[in-house]
């Protein structure tokens, strides 16, 4: 029997549009998500100053005992204050190398009158945002929008006024997520998957819906709306999200850990892919793409040059992430297909993906890129240890030669070069010399299927110029070039 091609959104409501699949989750969307916990940092090894300030602080905590309260460093990142409640402390201090100051409070009762606010943390306005030890001063900073709210939630603590210090604010904090591929958001109507972070957002799948609808992350919390999205033809879309979500170059991999996000360049044929989907949560599923530029004709209508893998895949997958198995390249965005990963990944599955090389083009011309590396932004320029750099832009299949042309070696020795590319495009880099009779040949090239290319070559003076060819897709570039 013929399987039927879904989309692998999931429904929020009965009203969902045709162009979703049947729902495999509940359909109010009141199912708990499910989260992955955080790996923890890599620990990063402080600086001699600050080792030096946490080695005083802790020995003159031990050697004060109940006289201790607290200890600071200067904005110099040098001079470290230690506060003691007793005058005759301060040869022991100065001994170890800090300033001594006396104070009213030791750190063990700034600490109980902050255990009693805490206490009463349910009793505390809206308007009252933070309440911290503040060494410096000695007393414990209520910091509050209104400050009859935090006089009264003070009093109703029944701790000392005097050791509180209540400070007007116009803060208000709130929780801030992180983006992460392959996890859950929800629409007013369904819920599907992020595929990758990029500036200010995410992309994921056009059917997921339309520009300008509103999302929230698998918490239930506001996130964003939709900054643009195309279904059907192709099946992207971007979502601009608000300042408590921070895009990071990771995708859930729904074991403790996480793959991070290098770049984008295309794999062919009978690579090794993996997904992520909210759906599909209790693992990666990896395969292999089995062909390229295909044609889905679904129901809601048809999407053109997708990638055919092998992978299964279920409704609220759709917009999850489609990674090379090794290497961390960005490949597509999950479109539909048929077959379940409920019984298990077999023969019979066959899942479409867009490229994530159109949409991050649209997305390079608004300035924005795929986040990668190890940060929530991009990391250095492929070409900034270049000392003489020119920046372009070009369409996909031209040409463009560099510097304003060519350039004038008068001593023989190295030529090296370097093209920097956006994500998600293939620009290759010829060096090109000039004979007698005025016509160019190549001397050195790299054309490897990325945005990034370099070349070296041991030449003779003369006239040469950087060609830079856009293989396949648009945008800014910046060749970085030395000479002999």
């Amino acid at each position: 029997m013929a399987r039927t091609r879904l989309l692998l959104g999931i429904a929020a409501s009965t009203s969902l549009v045709a162009a979703l699949a049947v729902p495999v989750e509940a359909s109010t969307g009141a199912s708990s998500p499910t989260t992955a916990s955080k790996p923890a940092a890599a620990p990063v090894a402080p600086s001699p100053s600050e080792d030096r300030a946490t080695r005083i602080q802790k020995k003159l905590r031990m050697a004060l005992g109940k006289k201790f309260a607290g200890a600071w460093v200067a904005a110099d990142g040098r001079t470290v204050t230690v506060a003691s409640t007793d005058a005759s402390s301060a040869a022991a201090i100065r001994k170890a190398g800090a300033t001594p100051k006396t104070v009213a409070r030791s750190e063990a009762s700034l600490v109980s009158t902050q255990s009693a606010l805490n206490r009463k943390a349910r009793s505390a306005a809206a308007s009252v945002s933070s309440w911290y030890m503040d060494a410096k001063t000695n007393s414990v900073v209520v910091e509050t929008r209104s400050v009859a709210a935090a006089k009264k939630f003070v009093k109703a603590s029944g701790v000392n006024v005097d050791s509180v210090r209540i400070v007007k604010s116009s803060a208000k904090p709130r929780p801030l997520y992180d983006i992460i591929g392959g996890e859950r958001y929800w629409t007013p109507s369904a819920g599907c998957s992020v595929a990758f972070s990029v500036t200010n957002g995410y992309i994921t799948a056009g059917h997921c819906g339309d520009t300008g609808e509103s999302t929230s992350g698998a918490n239930q919390v506001a996130q964003g709306s939709f900054g643009g999205s195309s279904f059907p033809g192709d099946d992207y879309a971007w979502v601009n999200t608000n300042s408590q979500w921070t895009p990071t170059p990771r995708v859930n991999k729904w074991n403790g850990t996480y793959e991070t996000v290098q770049g984008a360049t295309p794999a062919a044929v009978g690579a090794r892919v993996c997904r992520s989907g909210s759906t599909t949560n209790t693992q990666i599923w990896c395969g292999t793409i089995q062909q390229l530029n295909a044609t889905v004709n679904y129901a809601e209508g048809t999407v053109y040059g997708l990638i055919r893998t092998n992978i299964c895949a279920d409704p609220g997958d759709s917009g999850g992430a489609l990674f090379t198995e090794t290497g961390g390249q960005a490949q597509g965005i999950t479109s539909g297909g048929s077959g379940t990963c409920r019984d298990g990944q077999g023969s019979g599955d066959s899942t479409y993906f867009q490229p994530v090389t159109e949409v991050l083009q649209i997305l390079n011309g608004q300035g924005r890129q795929l986040i990668t590396g190890d940060g929530p932004g991009p990391g250095p320029g492929y070409c900034d240890s270049y000392s003489t750099k020119v920046t372009g832009s070009i369409s996909s299949g031209a040409n463009q030669y560099q510097p304003s042309g060519n350039y004038t070696s008068s001593a023989s020795g190295a030529h090296r070069g370097c093209v920097d590319g956006p994500d998600g495009v293939d620009f290759d880099l010829y060096l090109q010399k000039q004979s007698t009779s005025g016509t160019w040949s190549t001397v050195a090239s790299s054309t490897s299927p990325g945005p990034d290319e370099q070349v070296s070559y041991n030449g003779t003076a003369g006239t040469y110029r950087y060609r830079i060819h856009a293989y396949s897709g648009s945008g800014s570039y910046t060749v970085g070039y030395t000479k002999p």
